[in-house]
């Protein structure tokens, strides 16, 4: 067993490298990983499920790999979120695949491959937890993700995290200063999460955003350190000033904003609005020095009228935002929005989203 080697490949965001960053410290104390895919006995897929459209190209990417077992590949191993949320209609319908594992169960993997060469189809998915404790292979070089929480209790309408990675978590902080000790020299450490700003929320022992902050950057092996996903109603007086004073803070904010019609903002389950959004982006200007803003947006949603998107418009000229995603409306099956009347078509959904694209350039 120690001769099979094995490659990975991660679908998804930032959050999911991290997940697999850990699976490779593990796999690494038993197996050989190979960066060739074509050359491994055993490939581990880590998936992502948050819209269909990552959905599907997880399945391709299984049916892809797949492929390869008439050609020499042993096992197939899907892990993250594609599982964790479907894995009653996967394990039924994938026979390609040898094991599958959840968002929370990577601490497994090594068990798992071990157990489908005894001959067993493995299910090793759980319940949503905590972090698993372990060391981290890095993929990135000069910077590294932290992810300082899982899960998600915002409970936006369009979104299908909560029922995926459940309730949000914070990362213990001593076990944060030990993963990020453990990396070695990092020009960039980007905190990430579903909403940052949260941390702490959920266990008030482990302080706050503004505290962790405070405590990774007297790190001598951090030069810098971004905040990416930083919800806006979070943005408190004291996180400013620490984003403001602290000079390994870099002067960049990912605030995904997400919608700027009041009403509109409502059926999201967002607890913005169009000026008091504006009126956040004034403050950020004028007490951080030099900050960019970056956000995204969502147009087609469900009662996104003309007026409302209009709206939309409006503010992207008003709030002259350093960088903008855009992105149309997925409707996904299992979140309250699926079930909202005045769905949008996906003609007019894409008509928008160019127009958007049209008045970020100008703005810019």
């Amino acid at each position: 067993m120690d001769k099979k080697k094995v490659g990975v490949i991660s679908l998804g965001c930032d959050k999911n490298r991290v997940d697999t960053e850990k699976m490779l410290y593990l796999l690494s104390e038993k197996f050989t990983l190979t960066p060739e895919i074509e050359d491994a006995d055993v490939i581990i897929i880590n998936t992502c499920a948050f819209l269909e459209s990552s959905r599907r190209e997880a399945i391709d990417e299984i049916l892809s790999v797949a492929t390869l077992k008439e050609s020499g590949l042993e096992k197939l191993i899907v892990t993250g979120c594609l599982p964790q949320k479907f894995i009653d209609e996967l394990f039924d319908e994938l026979i390609e695949v040898d094991a599958f594992l959840g968002v929370s169960d990577y601490d497994r993997i090594v068990d798992a491959i071990c157990l489908t060469y005894t001959g067993q189809r493995v299910n090793f998915v759980g319940s949503p937890k905590g972090e698993p404790t372990t060391g981290r292979v890095t993929t990135t070089a000069g910077y590294a993700y932290l992810k300082i929480a899982d899960g998600c209790s915002n409970r936006c309408t369009y979104c299908l995290i909560p029922s995926i990675r459940g309730a949000y978590r914070s990362v213990c902080p001593s076990e944060l200063e030990r993963e990020v000790l453990g990396l070695g020299e990092v020009n960039e450490l980007i905190l990430v999460a579903q909403d940052i700003t949260k941390y702490g929320s959920d266990n008030p022992e482990y302080g706050n955003l503004p505290a962790l902050i405070k405590r990774l950057s007297l790190l001598d092996n951090v030069k810098s350190i971004r905040l990416l996903y930083c919800y806006p109603e979070n943005l408190t007086e004291e996180l400013i000033d620490e984003i403001a004073r602290n000079k390994k803070v870099l002067k960049y904010i990912d605030m995904p904003l997400q919608h700027a019609d009041d009403g509109v903002l409502k059926k999201m389950n967002r607890k913005g609005t169009f000026n008091g959004y504006l009126q956040l982006i004034d403050k950020l200007k004028n007490r951080i020095d030099g900050v960019n803003i970056r956000s995204t947006f969502i147009t087609g949603f469900p009662g996104e009228d003309d007026v409302a998107f209009e709206n939309l418009k409006d503010f992207l000229v008003k709030a002259k935002l350093g960088s903008v995603g855009f992105f149309a409306y997925s409707r996904e099956d299992g979140t309250p929005a699926y079930k909202m009347k005045d769905q949008i078509p996906e003609d007019v959904k894409q008509q928008r989203l160019e127009e958007l694209y049209e008045v970020q350039k100008q703005v810019v």
